[in-house]
């Protein structure tokens, strides 16, 4: 078997080459925030085959330790104050722009640490594989 048929390894170098793309178009859409009728773009994120059926245990909800009677109770998790939304990218400028710069630079800011974990998850699976072989 050649090291590139390592499974963890294929899928971190597709990811790593997906960051990389991700990374060009984002540039793009920062550089063309001022382009009359310029439309942001963005990649779809790379999909991986599951690895196999994982039976879900069951995990016992955590509760605080309530002390005393004027401790404020906790909230749970599921019931939170806090939801996340997701809004599409409506807003168009008088020019025909629709490129946010500060969401283009949180898409950025996030791409560049997903491209940092996956290289050292990828450096650290190689050194894995050397120790294996006796190869340090």
């Amino acid at each position: 078997m050649a090291i590139t048929d390592v499974p963890i390894l294929s899928m971190l170098r597709a990811k790593l080459n997906w960051n990389q793309e991700r990374q060009k178009v984002l540039a793009e859409n920062v550089a063309n925030s001022d382009t009359p009728n310029f439309r942001e773009r963005d990649l779809v994120p790379p999909k991986f085959p599951e690895p196999g059926v994982i039976t879900a245990q069951a995990v016992a909800p955590v509760r605080l330790a309530t002390t005393e009677g004027a401790h404020i109770g906790g909230m749970s998790m599921s019931g939170g104050a806090f939801r996340s939304e997701s809004k599409g990218n409506y807003e168009v400028r008088p020019t025909g722009n629709s490129v946010n710069l500060e969401d283009e630079m949180m898409k950025v800011a996030a791409n560049q640490m997903d491209y940092q974990a996956a290289t050292a998850l990828y450096s650290r699976s190689l050194n894995l594989l050397k120790t294996a072989i006796g190869r340090n």
